[in-house]
């Protein structure tokens, strides 16, 4: 792949993995399109870049939050902080139990399997369908609401499967308050997204020998700048109710990619 693949992916991941319409399902799309003949440990190894540099903006954009949520837990005192830092790790738990005992079949999910990524893209668009039909509330997350909004994160492993889009589908549809539940979403995903990248380099499932580092620099840079961009558009989004247009959206690519594996079959 060149600079200006990789410039595109990164754009597509940045902007995909907080837009409700499935990073993964874009990037194999992305990949699909744009004919990516890499080695499977060279296309790994971008995978892992982007979604750092997503993480990182991430990261920046929910700052504030982070440092907060930091404090109160090493004050080591039973207050909202340590709650809601029990709640994130409640939310880890199912897609931890997922990526740990069932790598291996979700990664054969992936590899260009377009006709998935359509069927699972319209069931996003359902998703968001429905979530934007949702009252809005001022209940917050609870704990039980972090379990089955962490079912449904390890559900959206499966390409075309928004991970925002499903768990913020979920806690609104949980009755929970839309800006709330769009903050939770995103910080939820660190953790598992930092834990996944350093067992993928300690495993040995990657290697960084006879790597372009301008390639993947530019696809970290572009992933991390266009992150930056949608994370900040996702949260003004979800706040205004305006999901029905990603659902039109998720279901028109949907589509397209099924009529794509039919025509190109």
């Amino acid at each position: 792949m060149d600079v200006w693949d990789v410039s595109i992916l990164g754009i597509i991941q940045g902007l995909t993995e907080f837009l409700p319409v499935s990073s993964s399902g874009h990037l194999e799309l992305g990949k699909a399109i744009l004919g990516d003949n890499s080695l499977p440990k060279e296309s790994l190894l971008l995978t892992v870049i982007l979604h750092f540099a997503t993480a990182l903006s991430t990261i920046v954009i929910f700052r504030k939050d982070i440092v907060e949520i930091l404090k109160g837990l090493f004050s080591f005192k039973w207050n909202e902080e340590t709650r809601f830092s029990l709640k994130i790790i409640i939310s880890m738990i199912p897609a931890g139990l997922v990526g740990y005992f069932f790598e291996s079949e979700m990664e054969m999910l992936f590899g260009e399997n377009i006709i998935l990524v359509g069927f699972m893209l319209i069931f996003t668009a359902l998703l968001l369908w429905l979530t934007d039909k949702a009252k809005a509330t001022r209940k917050p997350v609870s704990y039980s609401n972090s379990f089955v909004i962490g079912v449904a994160q390890a559900i959206a492993i499966l390409p075309g499967i928004s991970r925002s889009g499903s768990t913020i589908a979920t806690s609104v549809l949980l009755g929970n308050d839309k800006p709330k539940a769009a903050r939770f979403s995103f910080l939820m995903v660190i953790p598992l997204i930092l834990g996944k990248i350093a067992k993928d380099i300690t495993g040995g499932e990657i290697s960084l020998e006879n790597t372009n580092i301008l390639i993947y620099g530019v696809g970290f840079v572009t992933a991390f700048v266009s992150g930056l961009f949608a994370c900040t558009w996702m949260i003004s989004i979800v706040k205004k109710s305006k999901l029905k247009y990603f659902a039109i959206y998720c279901f028109v690519v949907g589509v397209g990619a099924i009529i794509f594996t039919q025509v190109n079959g």
